[in-house]
């Protein structure tokens, strides 16, 4: 895998097709990135992508797999694999709902019977489960056939909305299944698969069925060994305290910086770089940093123990001040602010700050791993509240697709042409090879210097005005 910035962007938001991505990172943006981020390219019945319906195709609106292929030529391609769930339009739960058990696919659904016998889960085991929708994490259906009714676990959508039907990830049947997609990734020019959602993936009765420990683990190593087989890197993307991501580490295991977006706002708001200084100091190598992506900025369960309820608090306040809006939290928020993301853009979060937008680019550019830049941060775009409007979704504020006359725009606008030189310096520069040393140097100062045998990259941010020093 190439160790340098990442863009993250969906398949037809820089202009319309990947082709388009393609042309993007061969021509203004060449050199300024070693990887791209592709969000869900395959046909879907919901959630933006999130809803896979085949992993074998490509939605033909954005492209083929031979574009994907083509990419991969100068470029490490990460997708995601929604391992918790497919579609349910996906052909092999359409065939589920025809067929019932008597389906050749059924072993890959999770029926109640198969965490609790007769089916009947008691009333505390479901109040212990960590929900994502407001009432339990079960849906029924009938199956066309028999005229029987099933109830299978959907941990995702509520309502009428459900399209996203849990995997059995204990079953034969879905590790085929799983390592087909992981041998088709590879054979089409994919180096890194993001595993979307994998905390949920353990059901087990008595338990919070989120990130259920040992087994999450022993799955996560079926997985990633599945995937070495064809030279794929992974990445468990899991929202969850910082100790989590701790043992993650520990194991080995690649990792996100979920801490850093809303941990640097703070910072900014008070002066203080200590916490932000301490957090840098100790993150560790194998992760990926963020400051803004296709959901929100992370605040619960991701800041529980970082920040206290007052400033998680004070940040959303922050942002619905400067335009945003909070994604809630689902289940019940317990005695914290009832706030799981912010949807927002980070240049708007910033309160469309030039100065303070660089810094905090930097600060992410010079800390260790994998940096993503999700493709309106890049562009220093606002918040769209007409997106917002005609979608009736909060998270639309931070997914503009951009035409090609608004990105050549965009490209010579100063604060991004600041952006682009330190993505430049970031992935040219020899020193970031080596070891990071963070110091608080007091007044809300915070430098950051790399040491790359006799080559040296040192950032210098001054958090309150937002002043930044590069020397190298």
């Amino acid at each position: 895998m190439r160790h340098g910035p990442q863009l993250l962007t969906y398949p037809g938001s820089l202009v319309g097709t990947i082709g388009d991505i393609t042309r993007l990172l061969r021509g203004p943006l060449a050199e300024h990135f070693a990887g791209v981020h592709i969000l869900p390219p395959f046909p879907s019945s919901g959630d933006r992508g999130f809803a896979p319906i085949d992993y074998r195709r490509i939605e033909p609106r954005f492209g083929s797999w031979e574009d994907i292929a083509d990419l991969g030529r100068d470029h490490d391609v990460l997708l995601d694999l929604m391992v918790n769930h497919v579609s349910r339009r996906s052909a092999e739960f359409t065939d589920f709902l025809r067929r019932g058990r008597a389906s050749e696919h059924a072993d890959l659904f999770i029926t109640l019977d198969k965490i609790w016998p007769g089916g009947d889960p008691p009333a505390e085991d479901v109040g212990r489960i960590f929900l994502r929708k407001p009432d339990d994490p079960f849906s029924t259906f009938t199956i066309e056939d028999t005229g029987d009714s099933e109830t299978i676990w959907t941990t995702f959508g509520f309502g009428g909305r459900v399209e996203q039907i849990d995997l059995d990830l204990t079953s034969d049947a879905t590790r085929e299944l799983i390592r087909g997609w992981f041998e088709w990734f590879a054979l089409h020019g994919v180096a890194i698969v993001r595993l979307d959602a994998v905390g949920y993936v353990v059901k087990k009765p008595g338990t919070s069925c989120f990130m259920v420990e040992p087994e999450i683990y022993e799955t996560l190593d079926w997985l990633i060994g599945a995937a070495a087989e064809y030279d794929l890197v992974v990445l468990p993307e899991i929202h969850d305290v910082q100790a989590t991501h701790e043992r993650l580490s520990a194991r080995g295991y690649w990792t996100y910086d979920f801490v850093l977006p809303g941990l640097l706002l703070n910072a900014f708001e008070t002066g203080d770089a200590s916490r932000l200084a301490e957090h840098l100091a100790r993150s560790p190598e194998r992760q990926f940093t963020m400051l803004d992506c296709h959901d929100g900025i992370p605040v619960r369960p991701d800041l529980e123990g970082v920040l206290s309820h007052a400033e998680m608090t004070a940040l959303a306040e922050g942002v619905v001040a400067r335009g945003g809006n909070i994604n809630r939290i689902l289940g019940d928020p317990g005695d914290g602010p009832d706030v799981h993301q912010l949807n927002c853009t980070y240049y708007s979060a910033l309160g469309a700050d030039d100065d303070r937008y660089v810094a905090a680019r930097a600060i992410q550019l010079f800390a260790r791993g994998v940096p993503q830049l999700y493709y309106v941060g890049l562009l220093a775009g606002e918040n769209d509240l007409e997106s917002v409007a005609r979608a009736s979704e909060g998270r639309a504020i931070n997914r503009h697709d951009y035409t090609a006359a608004e990105i050549e725009t965009a490209l010579e606008r100063p604060v991004v042409k600041r952006v682009l030189e330190l993505l430049l310096l970031r992935r040219e520069h020899s020193a970031f090879d080596g070891e990071l040393e963070v110091t608080d140097e007091g007044q809300g100062l915070l430098r950051m210097t790399w040491f790359g045998g006799s080559a040296v990259a040192e950032l210098t941010v001054d958090l309150t005005s937002g002043e930044v020093g590069v020397a190298s």
